[in-house]
């Protein structure tokens, strides 16, 4: 499933949802402006690799943040972007943009820290925004439940466009995510190449914290159909 676009519409502008999208693009064409060599220098220094984390070396714990700019190929960063670009601008309208940024920081913080419980010993880095924007993802379940996500769904080699609750959307992408990080634990490194527990454990908090970062309804003068107010 590949989500094309939703159906709430932000307030206010998204400027920290815009400002993380060109950063993490400018961060890329930077690692790739040089070649395959800087391309790879900058990976093994910035990456995050569970292996390589001690207390001895205290700058590594960086990569938990460092990493979560970085992307490995073009595909990888425009699928990443595409989906922050959906639900990121709902998610920073409920909480305000300083708040969203805390938020989506400690997101990929929370997924760089599942992924190495699960795989201490793995000498693969880890790079992308896909924790955090997994973050974004169980924050904008728990805000939006009732909004809808247009989704490509392709049907052999013919395009499936249908209309999806956020909740079945998000709850499916989850359960997906789930089930390939439990199927990783018997596998070395990222089982296909994917950091399947970052996902999970950003969705997790994402959806766990988002209460303590959105904003009450009264800083609004009027609000949707498709939100949630649990307050």
């Amino acid at each position: 499933m590949f989500p094309l676009r939703d159906t709430v519409r932000a307030r206010t502008f998204p400027l920290v949802n815009w400002l993380i999208l060109a950063g993490n693009v400018a961060v890329f064409v930077l690692m790739t402006s040089g070649g395959p060599g800087r391309f790879e220098h900058l990976t093994t220094r910035y990456a995050l690799i569970p292996a390589q984390l001690s207390f001895d070396r205290p700058l590594e714990f960086a990569t938990f943040f460092t990493s979560m700019f970085m992307h490995g190929s073009w595909f990888h960063l425009l699928s990443n972007m595409w989906t922050l670009y959906i639900f990121g601008d709902n998610v920073e309208d409920r909480m305000g943009s300083s708040r969203y940024l805390g938020f989506y920081l400690l997101a990929g913080l929370a997924a760089g820290l599942v992924q190495v419980t699960f795989a201490p010993a793995s000498q693969i880095p880890t790079i992308g925004a896909s924790g955090a924007i997994a973050g974004v993802l169980g924050a904008y379940l728990f805000l939006y439940p009732r909004g809808r996500v247009i989704t490509l769904i392709p049907v052999f080699i013919l395009p499936w466009f249908v209309e999806l609750p956020a909740f079945l959307f998000l709850g499916v992408w989850f359960l997906s995510q789930l089930s390939s990080g439990l199927l990783s634990l018997g596998a070395a490194g990222n089982f296909g190449g994917i950091a399947w527990w970052a996902h999970v454990g950003g969705f997790v908090f994402g959806l766990a914290t988002v209460y303590l970062f959105a904003r009450r309804p009264r800083a609004y003068a009027r609000w949707y159909r498709d939100e949630h107010w649990p307050w």
